[in-house]
């Protein structure tokens, strides 16, 4: 049943995978990767390791920190005192508004002048880099180009400065509630910083000791054993191997011919295409066809590539912050699970092939990936994102974890968990750009599908307007495709939408549908002077008039392939039956047929079923469930007969299906009730 892709008849599907081979190629890492896989606790797998270069052991990050910690303690932070903050408040507080308690104003003068003697400082305290806040017994003040130090005890912070003001007013005026004067008078917004952090002085005094931190702690000549086979590899060893890759990817890398080298990468790149061909052919080879799909998602794969080749190039800890679950988010914007998911397995192949602790971040990723491809289906809008994203980001720590304690990874945590964080956040930033994709590449997301399915679209407001059967028609058959996509697993969105729009080439002449004949009294019908033949015509228009409306208020193509195919090109059984009882020749059909196209989806084929047995099942008397049974069935062989599902990608499962909730539909539909007695 299923249509064939024109893969094999298209041959400039190649060209982009031919493209995309090439970038591909050139920006693959230009040295080899330290191909040794060790962990702390573990035996040495390989053979004897010796050094082939010197090499310094460099510090861990923890060593690292610890040690500037310790410098960091000797600190004296440095302030400058400000005369022009303390001669602006006093310059405030001669002119401040007082009222009726203007003779409190030399009072608090004098209170603010004692204040700014001593000095304040913000809340905040010191912003060095290292220090959050004075933890130093002493600090250098220095005024009039002098500097000296002072306690911290006899400086105030602005919060302490504001209470002191009001302690010695309260004791000099204690009469007064100086605590609603000063807030009335807006006497406290005049106490601020007059001390100001000098950053520049305190880091120039202060370098000499900071750039005694070497990042190295020992050297390792050419030729010195680094690692016996089997023996244990203790936290020492670890460290010296860490030291040796960092060197040897940064100083000697491929020591073969380049043109081998050159080639490997090639060869790499070539199975990547081959596998990013193999997943579209296997899950989806309609995208073939669709020239924009297609490059959309090479596109998001070279994207999803070029980020982590490049920032792994920069810094390989950055990895870690780098919204890698964008793919996903993205991919299930215009794609069904069963395209997205193995394509997030491929987009972080190079990942895993290129960068430090490939495997890990490759494992970590993927499982966030898997997790926001379930949550955005129930935090996608809004701030419900950052929902989403905090989600993801507990995958990416619980995984993260696994690594770590098992000393899979190493590293400082605390940055690992903050990059992590930062990346998971970035994906909610990332999400508009699904818009800008949209647009580019003429695709259509479910968010603008479920936008459609908003009632009080202008143009669905029309159609009730002026067609209200129809409106009410389209109503029942979206509800009724709703529950059948559910089952058969198809885009519901896109067949709400379709369903909603599929006759809305109606409303240009609703009286020549039945449903729409209650908009007139009663009186002759539409149809009684018509022939079978301009009946029909006019019934057929509504389809190419919906297609004209489409193009009119700019609906997405995939709306105008629903329009044009919920008929597909069956025949107006009604008048064609009453042409044929006339004495009309029953070959003669071509003005009775339709001339739209055949469905070629799943979600068009939900439509076209659920149309025609939305509309007949207004004919049936007989609600039994054997009745509603043989008519659904009978509906929808009366399709397959007439060839409608030839080129669609359905299977007779699906269609078993779609018979079966069409059927239970139909029969809670239309349930029987108890008559309710008449009231006396």
């Amino acid at each position: 049943m299923m249509k064939k892709p024109g893969f094999l008849r298209k041959k400039n599907i190649y060209y982009p995978l031919g493209v995309l081979f090439v970038v591909l190629v050139l920006i693959m890492p230009r040295s080899a990767k330290f191909n040794y896989d060790y962990r702390k606790g573990s035996p040495w797998q390989y053979e004897t390791l010796v050094s082939q270069f010197d090499f310094p052991i460099l510090k861990t990050q923890e060593q690292l920190q610890e040690e500037r910690s310790k410098a960091g303690t000797s600190i004296i932070p440095y302030y400058r005192y400000s005369d022009e903050v303390v001669s602006k408040s006093i310059r405030s507080a001669e002119t401040i508004e007082l009222g009726s308690h203007s003779f409190l104003r030399p009072s608090i003068i004098i209170e603010i002048r004692d204040i700014y003697a001593k000095g304040i400082i913000s809340d905040d305290g010191v912003k060095s880099g290292r220090n959050s806040d004075i933890s130093n017994d002493v600090v250098f003040i220095q005024k009039d180009k002098r500097a000296a130090k002072y306690p911290v005890t006899e400086i105030y912070k602005e919060s302490d400065a504001r209470a002191k003001l009001l302690a010695d007013l309260g004791a000099k005026h204690p009469s007064f509630n100086m605590d609603s004067i000063c807030r009335a008078a807006k006497v406290y917004d005049l106490i601020t910083p007059n001390l100001v952090y000098d950053k520049q002085t305190t880091s120039l005094v202060h370098e000499e000791s900071a750039n005694y931190i070497s990042p190295t702690m020992g050297y390792v000549s050419a030729g010195d054993l680094i690692v016996s086979k089997g023996e244990i590899v203790t936290g020492e060893i670890a460290q010296m191997l860490d030291s040796y890759k960092v060197e040897y990817e940064a100083s000697m890398g491929y020591g073969g011919p380049r043109i081998l080298f050159w080639l490997g990468n090639a060869l790499i790149a070539l199975a990547l295409v081959f596998i990013i061909y193999a997943v579209i052919f296997f899950s989806n080879p309609a995208i073939f066809e669709q020239k924009n799909k297609y490059l959309y998602i090479l596109l998001i794969f070279l994207l999803a590539t070029i980020g982590a080749l490049a920032v792994d190039r920069t810094n390989s800890s950055f990895l870690y912050m780098v919204p890698f679950t964008l793919t996903a988010i993205y991919l299930q914007a215009f794609f069904k699970n069963k395209l997205v998911i193995p394509f997030c397995i491929v987009s972080l192949l190079p990942l895993l092939i290129f960068a430090q602790d490939g495997v890990e971040l490759f494992t970590m990723f993927l499982v966030a990936s898997m997790v926001s491809l379930y949550t955005f289906k129930y935090f996608s809008r809004g701030w419900l994102q950052f929902i989403s994203a905090f989600i993801v980001f507990i995958s990416l720590v619980i995984t993260y974890f696994g690594f770590r304690f098992i000393d899979a990874l190493n590293g400082n945590v605390y940055q690992a968990l903050m990059y992590l964080f930062v990346g998971s956040m970035l994906s909610v930033a990332g999400y508009p750009l699904i818009y800008l994709f949209e647009k580019v590449f003429n695709l259509v997301s479910n968010s603008r599908l479920l936008e459609l399915c908003d009632t009080n679209n202008p143009l669905l407001r029309q159609l009730e307007s002026r067609a209200s059967g129809t409106f009410q028609h389209s109503l029942q058959v979206m509800n009724m495709a709703d529950a059948v996509a559910r089952e058969v697993g198809a885009n519901i969105p896109e067949v709400r939408a379709g369903a909603l729009y599929h006759d809305i080439g109606k409303m240009e002449n609703p009286l020549c549908f039945i449903e729409n004949e209650t908009l007139v009294a009663a009186g002759p019908r539409f149809h009684d002077n018509l022939t079978s033949q301009e009946s029909a015509r006019l019934i057929i228009k509504h389809v190419p008039d919906g297609l004209a409306l489409a193009e009119k208020y700019k609906l997405p193509d995939v709306i105008k392939d629903f329009i044009r195919t919920h008929h597909g090109t069956s025949r107006t059984g009604y008048f064609y039956s009453k042409y044929v009882s006339e004495g009309g020749d029953p070959a003669d059909d071509a003005e009775f047929c339709y001339t739209g196209t055949k469905p070629s989806t799943k979600e068009q084929i939900i439509l076209m079923v659920c149309d025609s047995v939305e509309a007949a099942s207004r004919t049936l008397k007989d609600f039994s469930p054997e009745s509603v049974s043989a008519f659904v069935r009978g509906m929808v062989d009366s399709k397959m007969k007439a060839g409608q599902f030839d080129q669609a990608d359905i299977s007779l499962k699906d269609i078993n299906t779609i018979v079966s909730v069409l059927e239970k539909w139909l029969l809670q539909s239309h349930h029987g009730r108890i008559e309710y007695p008449k009231e006396p």
